[in-house]
This record gives C-alpha cells, structure tokens and sequence, in this order.
C-alpha cells in the first residue's frame, strides 16, 4: 500500500509477541510491605512534579509501603496534603516517619511547607530509584507529563544529564492532548496502538508540524490505532534524536531504566526498544520512582542520634497556607515572585533569579561574577554632554557583537565629538517594542532583540543609528582556520534595514557598513571610507584610540580571569566558566544563570576570561573558523586541565552554530573525564531546567571528590586519515547526490581523472533518517541529508570498507556547510569506520590529500559536465510542462547525457567540440514540439543543496508541474560565479588577498568565455533565455541588501530573486532549510523590500527539515500559485 505520509513496522506482529513482552516486563516488581502490619521506622520521599505529585514511604529493608500518584488539580500542596492525610490513617502507632526526602520542581516548596529534612536533586533520587532494581544501571529515561530527562550514569554516580528544555512535544501531555482531541482516554488510546497496522511517522518536531501530518494521514485512511502508535514512536524518536541525540543503543549504555508515568504506556516503551535495539527495564512503579528514590535516600542519611525536623501529620493536615504573585523591585528584571505564606509565619518564595527576592543581598557571599563585571567593563562609558557633542548624537544599539565592541565604538565616536546614546539593558518591554519587525520566528532570541533596542533608539530622535555589520572579528587565535563572526553577528543589521518601517520611510538614518576587525589597518579604512564627510586625519585618530581600548578591555578581562582563578586557589572554592557568546552577558538573554550559579558559593567566569591560558590540540575535527567559538574551544581545553573549575554552555535555542560547537567542546571536556554540560535557552524565562542541570552537576562533583576519582588530561587534536596515492589505485570514492540532473554529467568528468568515483543515489526519505542518527540534530538539513547518505551508503553492506573514501565540498565560508566535512569523520567515528578517508574538496587550501588532486585538467572537465547540467536544466524545465508528446523532452535529454558524458570522459576534449555540441543541445530542445498554453512560472532559489536536490525539496519541480506551472531553476555555475565574486568584495573592503581578487576575476572571465557559446545559442533560440552576468546579478542585489552578505547563499540568494523577476518570474518558493542563519537576513528577511520594489512579486519562503510538515508546505505553495494564476489571468484580460 502507498502513502503521501511515511508508515512504520508494527509495535507488535502479533499477540503473542504482545503476550511475551509483558510477561519480560512483569519480572520488574518492586518489594512491598503491608503498612498496616508493619512495624519500625519508615522514610518519606516527595516528587513534586511539573503536572503530578507523587509521594513513597519505605521501610528499613527499602520495601514499599505505601505509594501515592495524582495530578496536581492546580495546588500541588493539597494534593501532598491529601496523600499525608492517607498516610496518618494508616500508620500504626509504632511506626515513626524518621526522615523525610523532597525532589521534583516543587522540591523546595514541599520543604518549606512541611519543614521536610533533605531536599534533592531529582536526577540523583532518580538514579537512586533505578539502581535499587538494577545496581549497574548506566541510563536512565524518564518521560514524565511535560519533561524528559536522560540521566547518564557513570562510576556509580550521575555524569551527565540532557532534558528538553525546548518543548514538550516527547511527553505524556502531548499523548494525552491528541487522546483527547480524537476523543479517547489515554488508556484507551495507548491500547489502541499496540497492533497498529501502518503507524504513521510523525517525525520529531513540534505538536503544529505533526497536528498536520496526522490530518493528511487521516485523508489517506489512516485509523486512531496507527495515529497513537505513530505518536508513541515519536516521543522516542524525540527523546533519542533531539534531547538525547544518540545513533544505537550502545550510546545510551548497556543496561537502561525508564521510569516516569508515559512508560506506562506500552506503546510508548515497545516503541523505545524497537528504536533503540535493546531490552529496557520497567519498573512497576515507573510513575514515582522520583519519589521512591527520594525515600531511599532519606533511608541512606539517618542515623541512630538525628532527630527529625518534618511536622507531626496533625500539624501537615492542619497547615493553612495562601498563595499569591507579586513583582520584585530589586532590579530591571522584575521577577515574576509565587509567595507561599505558611500558617505559623513561615513563606517560601519562588520565581526570583537572586536573592534579592528574597529579601535578601545579591550575592551575600560576594564570590566572583565575571557576567556582572564584564557587563559592567563593556559598557562603562560615559557620554559626552549635550554641549559637548559638536557633531550631534549617534545611536548605538545594546545587541550582538556590542558586548565584544562597544568599547571601540565608545570611544571613537567621543573621540570625533559626539554624544552616544546607548539603548538600556534588555527586558521584556524592549523585546515586545520591536517584535512587530522580526522578519523570521525561528532566529534566536538575542537577534530579535535587536528590533527593540533600535525602535527604543528611534523613539530618542538620535541623528543617526550606527550598526556596523563586522564580517570578521579580530583574530585573535592564529592557528584557527578563520575568525568570522556568525552569520546572524555579521549581517542582522540588514535585517534592522529592510524590515523596521521607520527606517524604510527614511524617518531616521541607519549606518550599517560591512567592516572587519582583522586589524587596525583594515578597520580604520573602513572608517575612512563610511566616515568620509569627516576630516581622515580625525577618523585615522580616533579609530587609532578605540583600537586601543577595546584592546585595554580585552587584557582587564584576562586579568579578572587570573585574579579569580587566584581567588578561588587561595579560597578552596570552585568556579564554572559559564561560557557562550559576548551577549550572553546581557541578563534577559542568561535569565539570570549567573546569580543561580552564584547562589550555590561558586565563582562565574566567561569563556574569555581564561581562554587566553591554554590552546586546544589540533587539528579539532571541526573547522575553527568563528572567532568567539574558538574561544570556546580554548577555554575548554584550559577546564580540563584545572581540577576546581568546570564549565557549562550556554546555548541559544535556534543557534544552528551550535550544533558544531557543542560538539567540540562536549568532545574536549569528557575526553578528559570532565562533565560537560549545556543550558539551552530562549525568550521564556524559566530556570528550573538550568537549576536542575546545575545542582546535578554540582552532585556529581560532589560524588567524583568524596571517591577520589582521577582523571586522565587527553589531547582534543584528531588524526586525519589522508587519502594516498596507493588507495587512488583501487579505492571508491563516494560522494552524496545533490544535484542530479548535473551530478550524471560531473559523475563522468571525476571518473575520467582516473578515480573511481560514485555519486550516490540513496537521496531519499531513509537517508535523512540516518542522518539524524549520526549528526547533531540542531545540524542543517542539508547536512543531515549529506551525511545520511553517506552513512546509509557505507552501513549497506555494499562496500569494503578498508577500500572505500568519501569526498566533500568545502567552500571555506562562514555558514555551517564547511563543517560537514567534521560531521562526516564524527559519523564515522560514532560507526566505528574512523579508518576511512574523508577527502575535502575546495579551491582554498583548506585541506590536501596526496592522492587526491584538484588540478587543471579536473576542472576543466568538472567545469564543463557543470556547464552542461545547466544547459540541460534551463531546456527540460522550461520545454517539458508544454511537451506534445510526452516524454519527448526526456527522450532529447537521454541522448545528449550519453554523448556529453562521452565528451567530459574523452581524452582530448577540444573546445570547439564543446561549443558545437552546446548549440545543437540548444537547437534539439528548442525543436521539440510544444503545446501554446500559458502556465505560470515559478522561481526555485535558496540553500543550494535544498534548491538543487528533488529529495530535500520533496520534489519540488514535480510539484509544480503537477500544479500547472513551470519551474525555473538559476543555474549552478552562477553559485560559484558568486563565490570567486566574494573574493573581489573581500579584497576591496574587508582587508583581504589583492592576489585572490585577482585570479578570482580571471575565474569568472574564463567560465563566462566557456559559457559564451551557449549564452548566444539561448539568445537566438525561440524559447529560452540565457544566463545573467554575474556583475548585472551583483547590481541588482545592491538595491537590496549589501554585498557583503556572503554568508550561505548571501546576497547572491537576493540577487537571484531579483534576477527572476526581471525576468518575468514574479512567482518565486525561497527554499530554506528550517533555522537557516543566512536566510534569516538574504532570504526571509528581504521578503518585505522585495514587495516594496516589486508590488507583483508573489513569493513564499518554505522552510524544509526532517520533521516539517509536507501538507503545511503543499498548502502554502498551492496558495502562491493560486495567486499567480489570478495574476497570469489578470494579465491575459489587460492584454486582451
């Protein structure tokens, strides 16, 4: 049977495979107790949870005797208060409560409210929990309501901990929302997925993505029970691929406990062995084993002479307490504060990120907080008065990169005489000031926060807003491959441009050149260049005094960061490298991580406080290419030699940058026996996740120290295996698929070099699913579609894999695709294949291999299969929607593949040959009869991997053509017309290669001489048009975004856009792989300006991921061409 939407096996074949899996799981029990009969001391253990209480009591020999599990109906108080009722009924006099355990979310309120003796992380009473069933347990996962938490255990003690800080959408509520919505109860609903016969594949994306997958599966027949089992392989694809992010079971660990109420459902944990290949461990009392735990560690701690502080259950029934809100007025945060008053005097209050909501002073222990001090260091400048500023007042907005070069800003602005208005600290008032202008919902928090401040610096009338866009940063570590800054850094200002209205209708001016900070030299030219209305020896000095101080900044920094590394020598205390970017200094982006981490007596440094103490061993298996990640690198590789310091990232939600970073630093920390640990965090305020992830840490420490564990210091640096001139004899090289319609032609030209070359042809539906098996999952999609390829080709079965090499573009740029080539050596690594060579393929040096050579007579050959693939694209696209006969295009197509296949793979290809054959390819298709109907066209652009691939697009030109439009496709050579361009702008502006610029113009002249013959044969022909000059495609982009947008696609992806419509091509689907960082500016961004100076222009931005929903994606394609048919028939009555 076939369906739209992707089916998956059967939880259960049968019913006695249904009737041997319970009876496995039926052997888990826990021991029980009669409470009623039982005499001596008991331990409470309390699990407050996000959505559930749950409460245990154990006696002396661990045996459960009583148990409780409810919903918390809004008041988690009253529903312990109700069990506490329960338990004193029962409890024979003899029988003493002797100490008492709290755990969960409401760990501190239950301590407070019924003065409880221990209070516990609840990682550590879950691990408690599970070892008490399996004593070498090494994983545990819990999936409770709205939380999921994978614990790794190691050593007998917790050593890392990943929840889903992001969403719910693997938890127990999101089951129980679709139960409802189709009418079921959750028991009812779980039991109807156990013999589904086509569960559908809901991918791991959030509730709206899937809420439209199950839709289209409901049209295609799909029942409830394969919509239920669907849902149950989805929490576990969720928990494996995105939280825990893991490629087999042998990652998770050899003997796993699930626990938490979701496991229950036995669709649920079917789903989960079936994924992860293994036999898990239920317990019966999966639903409060937090609670369990709690108790069991209440058990470890008494003794004999402790007397316990917990209320007497007549004082606990009888507690009246009230519950209210209020707003602290201790700073600019304003925390949301729940005050818990207490019969007796007593309250607990929440919600505050330091003391001061609590009455108390911030930091009382005055341990050292380097967020505080740098924010301070930064942005410690005062302005020039109102008579003193001569040139008048620049704005200057309190975002990104500025927590890296105010400093510099500060200073040369008051050095030329004017006065800075600098936006205030970030809150939610600013955030919600600019969000009408926020172009795309998936960038990061800290880029959507520029929108504010800039609205907050139109509303003070300043003379001018300046936001530089700093393509690079200064390079500060000189054996890191470059120093870019990320593409959301380098180019947000253009989004500030082309999308805050005010700036638009010239209300107020926005100065926003492309500069670099790679030197004094480069920079102040820049200036000069911006600034040219100003006297250059004034700029010159100026620029020359900032330079200065952003240098004086950068050494107080390292100088804080010794001073506190001596502090905490002389102290005994510990400190944690709370580590991320420069604007994570800015509290509403931290919410208040600092003060938490401070709140325990441990000391904050930043990343840049140390990183200038120890270098990491190279080559890491990542390109180091972006300046503050390599200070990430460095301050790791300084942790792991320190045994008082730890560190911990910080992470924002939507930061793709991070999917390589993470990565490398998790490898440079653990590989040294160190505790890695990363805080995703975003717009919403709520620590209980940090907190959690903290204390568990501080646990572990805690647990590592007491035992005396030590550690090994092992070098970060990788060995790459080279591809040789021996393996070029009888080696395989495979490369993924991305463009097919070119690849068939340059597949060819590489074989006729002399190497045994594959394109591969898995680009399908399970590639994917193996790429999100073997690369991060915050990764591209193109780099999961990439590597899934690769890996789905190697794990086949089909190749020696002591004969076999893989081969990779790298273009050297500064999005994430020069990575890929570290991706792929990590997936082989994670697939124990570590032997096989990874060739780079690049025109920059980046990486060599002695068997492998890139030289003329190979580019030659690969330029002309690429100059034939576009041919062949620009005719089949644009003669096949109108085709007489079918498949007449395709037959034309087929027979020049063969001949120019032939010619690329020749010994002697003359240039001639290849002229002649480019004009009578032309004057085949332009022959082929054709049909005089009119169909609108539509534009493909975007990521180049999504534009060019059927797969990744989910075959987008069939889809149009099937909806009776023509697609038109710009050409693949022109990405790399733009790429030798970049040099140009480079040298001329950004300080670089004068030499580069040079053989860079000589590449576009050569490539448009080789294309020339074939630009003339599109000229003259009837139906077709040629190709534009890469100099007309850089004009036209000007008038939209600044060139030096090159991250991605860059400008050239605005160009291209733009391009098409004076073309005629009004009608455009921008193709982005989902959380793009360059689309964000070049492709969402410009979206609003293009309307602006195009009223027809029809286009829509799709966003292409794993889990992003086809019919959510149909829908909005088919409403763009139902405009474009509305503007086609429009037309035809205007010329009529």
């Amino acid at each position: 049977m076939e369906f739209e939407v992707e089916r998956m096996d059967p939880l259960f074949a049968s019913k006695e495979e249904y009737d041997a899996f319970c009876k496995r799981h039926e052997t888990h029990h826990v021991k029980t107790a009669d409470i009623s009969t039982y005499h001596g001391n008991c331990y409470l253990g309390i699990d407050a949870g996000s959505t559930t209480t749950k409460i245990a009591l154990v006696g002396e020999d661990g045996s459960l005797l009583y148990s409780f599990y409810s919903s918390n109906d809004g008041s988690p108080l009253k529903t312990a208060i109700r069990s506490m009722k329960e338990i004193s009924k029962q409890l024979p006099p003899d029988v003493h409560v002797v100490r008492s355990c709290s755990t969960g979310y409401g760990e501190q309120l239950m301590k407070a409210a019924f003065l409880l003796d221990d209070g516990e992380v609840e990682t550590v009473a879950h691990y408690y929990a599970a070892a008490f069933f399996d004593p070498s347990v090494d994983c545990i996962l819990d999936i409770g309501g709205q939380d999921m938490k994978c614990i790794k255990i190691r050593n007998q003690t917790v050593d890392s901990v990943q929840l889903n800080e992001a969403c719910s959408s693997g938890c127990g509520s999101f089951i129980e929302t679709f139960a409802k919505s189709l009418n079921y109860s959750v028991h009812d609903f779980a039991k109807a997925a156990l013999f589904a016969e086509h569960p559908i594949d809901l991918g791991t994306r959030c509730t709206v993505f899937m809420n439209s997958k199950v839709k289209q599966a409901q049209k295609e027949g799909a029942s409830v029970p394969d919509i239920s089992a669907g849902l149950a392989y989805s929490v576990i694809k969720n928990a494996l691929f995105k939280v825990i992010k893991v490629s087999d079971a042998s990652a998770l660990g050899k003997n796993i406990v699930v626990q938490g109420g979701t496991f229950y459902n036995d669709a649920v944990l079917r789903s989960f062995e079936k994924i992860a290949g293994c036999e898990a461990i239920r317990p019966d009392i999966a639903g409060i084993m937090g609670a369990f735990g709690a108790a069991l560690i209440a058990r470890e701690r008494y003794s004999t002479d402790y007397e316990t502080t917990m209320l007497p259950f007549d004082k606990i029934l009888s507690l009246q307490f009230e519950t209210s809100m209020a707003k602290c007025k201790g700073c600019t945060n304003n925390c949301r504060l729940t005050i818990n008053k207490f019969s007796g005097g007593r309250q607990y209050i929440s919600g505050n990120r330091c003391e001061r909501g609590l009455g108390k002073q911030k930091n009382e222990n005055n341990v050292p907080n380097l967020f505080d001090y740098k924010l301070k260091r930064v942005f410690g400048y005062e302005p020039l008065s109102a008579e003193e500023a001569t040139r008048g007042t620049v704005g200057i907005q309190r975002v990104l990169n500025m927590y890296e070069n105010y400093p510099f800003w500060a200073t040369f602005f008051k050095e030329l005489g004017y006065r800075v208005i600098l936006s205030p600290v970030s809150n939610r008032k600013i955030y919600e000031l600019g969000i009408e202008s926020i172009p795309s919902e998936s960038e990061c928090y800290p880029a959507k926060l520029a929108h504010g401040h800039v609205s907050w610096l139109i509303n003070q009338k300043v003379d001018f807003i300046f936001y530089p866009a700093l393509f690079y940063e200064r390079n500060e570590f000189e054996d890191a491959n470059n120093h870019y800054n990320c593409p959301i850094v380098t180019s947000y200002s253009e989004n500030i441009k082309n999308n805050v209205e005010e700036i638009e209708r010239g209300e107020v001016i926005l100065r926003n050149p492309f500069m670099s900070f790679r030197d004094l030299k480069t920079i102040t030219e820049a200036l000069v260049r911006e600034f040219k209305e100003l006297p250059s020896k004034e700029v010159i000095a100026a620029s020359e005094k900032a330079w200065n101080e952003l240098n004086a900044a950068r050494t107080d920094m390292q100088k804080k960061g010794e001073e506190t590394l001596q502090y905490l020598k002389e102290t005994g205390k510990r400190g944690i490298v709370l580590a991320g970017r420069p604007y994570h200094i800015d509290p509403e982006i931290n919410h208040g991580i600092p003060e938490l981490i401070t709140s325990y007596d441990i000391a904050v440094l930043t990343e840049d406080s140390v990183s200038h103490l120890a270098k990491p061993e190279r080559p890491l298996i990542v390109s180091d290419q972006w300046m503050y990640h390599s200070r990430l690198y460095a301050a790791a590789s300084y942790v792991k030699t320190v045994d008082n310091l730890d560190l911990i990232q910080l992470n924002s939600f939507g930061c793709g940058l991070d999917a390589v970073t993470t990565d490398q630093v998790n490898d440079i920390l653990t590989g040294s026996d160190k505790i890695y640990t990363c805080l995703k965090i975003d717009e919403v305020n709520n620590l209980g996740a940090a907190r959690i992830r903290i204390r568990s840490l501080l646990s572990a420490i805690r647990v590592r120290e007491k035992l005396n564990k030590q550690r090994t210091i092992r070098s970060s640096a990788i060995t790459k295996v080279p591809f040789t001139e021996e393996m070029r004899k009888d080696y395989t090289i495979l490369a993924p698929q991305m463009s097919p319609i070119h690849f068939d032609v340059i597949e060819a030209a590489f074989r006729a070099c002399g190497y045994n070359f594959e394109i591969l042809g898995n680009d399908n539906r399970r590639a994917v699913d193996v790429g999100l098996k073997y690369v991060n999952n915050d990764a591209c999609y193109p780099s999961l579609m990439v590597v899934g390829q690769i890996m789905d080709a190697l794990l086949s079965g089909k190749y020696d894999l002591n004969k076999v090499a893989v081969i990779m573009t790298q273009t050297g740029g500064g999005c994430r695709a020069t990575n890929y080539v570290g991706f792929i050596r990590r997936a082989l690594e994670k697939a124990g294949m570590p032997q096989i060579p990874v060739i780079s393929l690049n025109l920059g040096g980046i990486e060599t291999n002695p068997g492998f050579h890139l030289n003329a007579e190979m580019l030659m050959r690969v330029a002309y299969a690429a100059l034939f693939g576009d041919i062949f694209m620009r005719c089949v696209y644009r003669m096949r929607p109108y085709e007489q006969t079918k498949g007449s295009v395709e037959e034309v197509h087929q027979k020049w593949l063969k001949k120019c296949c032939e010619f690329v793979s020749g010994k002697h290809m003359r240039f001639a040959t290849f002229n002649k054959m480019c004009r009578q390819i032309i004057a085949d298709f332009d022959a082929i009869p054709i049909t005089n109907e009119v169909k609108p066209r539509v534009g493909i652009v975007g990521e180049i991997l999504v534009k060019f691939a059927p797969a990744a697009n989910n075959y987008l030109v069939d889809l149009l053509e099937s909806e009776g439009a023509e697609a038109v496709v710009p050409d693949l050579v022109d990405f790399m017309l733009y790429c030798f361009y970049n040099q140009i702008y480079k040298a001329d502006y950004l300080g670089m290669s004068k030499k580069t610029a040079l053989i860079s113009r000589l590449g576009i002249r050569g490539i448009e001489f080789l294309r020339g013959s074939a630009r003339h044969a599109f000229e003259k022909s009837t139906h077709f048009t040629p190709p534009s000059s890469i100099y007309e495609t850089v004009k036209n982009a000007k008038t939209i975004v600044n060139i030096g947008n090159q991250t991605g696609e860059g400008w050239f992806l605005t160009g291209e856009m733009i391009e098409l419509i004076h073309s005629g091509v009004n009608n455009i689907v921008c193709t982005q792989p989902f959380a793009c960082l360059p689309n964000h500016v070049v492709g969402k961004g410009v979206i609003k300006e293009l309307r602006k100076h195009y009223p027809l222009s029809n286009i829509v931005a799709i966003d292409y991921d794993p889990g992003a929903s086809e019919v959510n994606q149909l829908n909005r394609i088919k409403l763009m061409l139902s405009t474009a048919q509305k503007n086609l028939h429009k037309k035809e009555e205007d010329a009529s």
